[in-house]
């Protein structure tokens, strides 16, 4: 059996958008700051702000290194120009050249998280100064994965494309016309040359993607998802990815001493008459 992954985009569309005017006013905002890399997922949280909000209150960050891909770049300001937000290019070379210098070359993970997160560092930064919040751009395959940097890319005031897998990301982009040089590129977070996303998870989003809508959407079990005529090995290492990297999807836990803890009894904003 095999779930399927089509989603009524106008439908989707409708709903993220209501989410993005609805959390930003819930907090008295208006304005939304986006990290703009020229992939497909920012892109997408880049048009639904636009739509939700307006151009003239969306801010598109590009935050190269010096080893970022020109295409990026370009990409990025195809998504700029398309949508007439406004724009900004912060390098990050500088910022992070001397904690790089402690890393060796070779630890290309550890040097990708350094760039992830001091690209969250100017994003909210931006936010303070754009007086936005910034947008998250993790889809909900990437997330299940933990395929993303905590505090990093991970990091974001709200994420509209958290309860879409990446397939569902892409049906949605192309619905609301984004770039074909955007929709068929290989997906990467481009922190070093010729890095991909699915050369380093050792498979496809795609085939990710159809074995995590049994596990979590229909509750399949391992065992099930095997029967059901996936390769044990691969249901094994998706099954503990998602294990693993639980502590990515939730706020830090806090033990419980008192009879109002956050994350357990207390769970909401409250109407104190203020």
């Amino acid at each position: 059996m095999m779930s399927d992954l089509s989603i009524n985009t106008d439908l989707a569309k409708k709903i993220l958008t209501e989410f993005i005017k609805s959390e930003l006013n819930r907090v008295d905002f208006s304005k939304a700051v986006i990290g703009l890399s020229g992939g497909i997922d920012s892109t997408l949280s880049c048009y639904l702000a636009v739509e939700a909000l307006g151009a003239k209150n969306v801010l598109g960050v590009r935050l190269p290194y010096e080893t970022s891909s020109q295409e990026s770049l370009d990409h990025a300001q195809l998504v700029i120009d398309a949508t007439g937000i406004q724009s900004l290019t912060y390098s990050i070379t500088d910022m992070v050249a001397p904690l790089l210098k402690e890393i060796p070359e070779e630890e290309k993970v550890r040097r990708g998280n350094v760039m992830a997160r001091a690209r969250m560092i100017v994003l909210y930064d931006q936010s303070a100064a754009f007086n936005g919040l910034v947008m998250g751009t993790s889809n909900k395959t990437e997330i299940l994965l933990g395929y993303s940097t905590q505090w990093g890319d991970s990091a974001a005031a709200i994420n509209p494309l958290g309860d879409l897998y990446k397939a569902q990301a892409r049906q949605l982009s192309k619905a609301l016309n984004v770039p074909s040089e955007i929709l068929d590129k290989a997906p990467s977070a481009d922190l070093w040359a010729g890095q991909t996303d699915e050369d380093e998870l050792g498979f496809t989003y795609e085939e990710a993607d159809k074995l995590l809508v049994l596990l979590v959407d229909e509750r399949f079990t391992p065992k099930e998802c095997i029967e059901a005529g996936f390769d044990e090995k691969f249901v094994n290492i998706v099954v503990n990815r998602i294990r693993r990297n639980h502590f990515k999807r939730v706020m830090p836990p806090i033990a419980k001493l008192s009879n109002r803890t956050f994350g357990y009894d207390f769970l909401y904003l409250r109407d104190w008459g203020t």
